[in-house]
């Protein structure tokens, strides 16, 4: 079992994982294509505070089946540093995968491949409109399902797909197993950022913590901030973070596109 600060500590090291999961959906409009695509790879530096905690990645893998429906399949890594790793060693990743219409979750998994072994899976079954939640083979009563319901993963995919505008909302059912809700977030201004991938046109989201739980949910006037690049990749360039155990940065550093739409950063 972790004791109470590893479990604070692990909280900031997944938050990049997880709190993408704040993030919700808009519409693609008629017409547009995809802003990512089987190939697509986005590298991130994490910081805690101004300690350099960890790396993580997205990315898009070839496109799958799950249970014969085509599917894209979607992997978040995070791995700590060296120095990190003296005293807290963290290699994480989750798969997602969604309907290859981008409409709703087909599969979701969750591994911890360092210290105390988890491996959480969810089966969302859409012929009885349920999520199945499993922690290393035990089982918790089926969640029911909202139409369209996204993974904590596959939604952030799914958000690229929305049309922002300054000051416009956008929300999207999402499920972790463990409940269903409607998240939903704000798209607050756009701003101009330097990272050290280079310099975005970006646009500034706040998801809504309503629905978050665990540190967001304990700690008064936690904060999440997103900035997408305002281009047709639709990339998280910053994320950011103010809870009660500490705050993070994430940045990205690289990124790797296959042939097709998208925009590279402003110059």
């Amino acid at each position: 079992m972790d004791s109470p600060r590893r479990q604070k500590n692990r909280i900031i090291f997944l938050l990049l994982l997880g709190a993408i999961a704040a993030g919700v959906p808009g519409t693609l409009r008629a017409g547009d294509a995809l802003p990512f695509a089987p190939g697509e790879r986005l590298d991130f530096r994490v910081r805690w505070g101004i300690i350099p905690a960890a790396r993580a990645t997205l990315r898009v893998l070839p496109m799958t089946t799950v249970n014969g429906v085509p599917c894209y399949h979607f992997v978040a890594t995070a791995r700590t540093r060296p120095l990190v790793d003296l005293f807290y060693k963290v290699r994480d990743r989750i798969d997602a995968y969604c309907d290859a219409r981008m409409t709703r979750s087909l599969f979701y998994r969750e591994r911890r491949l360092a210290r105390n072994e988890k491996n959480v899976t969810v089966s969302f079954d859409w012929k009885h409109r349920v999520a199945r939640y499993s922690r290393n083979g035990k089982k918790r009563a089926p969640v029911a399902l909202l139409p369209g319901t996204f993974d904590p993963l596959s939604i952030f995919y799914a958000f690229r797909l929305a049309v922002l505008t300054e000051g416009g909302e956008i929300d999207r059912p999402v499920s972790d197993g463990k409940k269903c809700v409607m998240g939903k977030a704000r798209v607050i201004r756009k701003e101009r950022i330097r990272v050290p991938c280079g310099t975005f046109a970006t646009y500034l989201v706040e998801p809504d913590l309503a629905h978050i739980g665990g540190v967001f949910k304990k700690s008064r006037g936690a904060k999440l901030r997103i900035w997408v690049s305002a281009d047709r990749r639709r990339i998280p360039v910053r994320i950011k973070s103010r809870v009660s155990v500490g705050s993070f940065v994430a940045d990205l550093v690289s990124r790797r596109f296959p042939a097709g739409p998208g925009e590279g950063p402003a110059r």
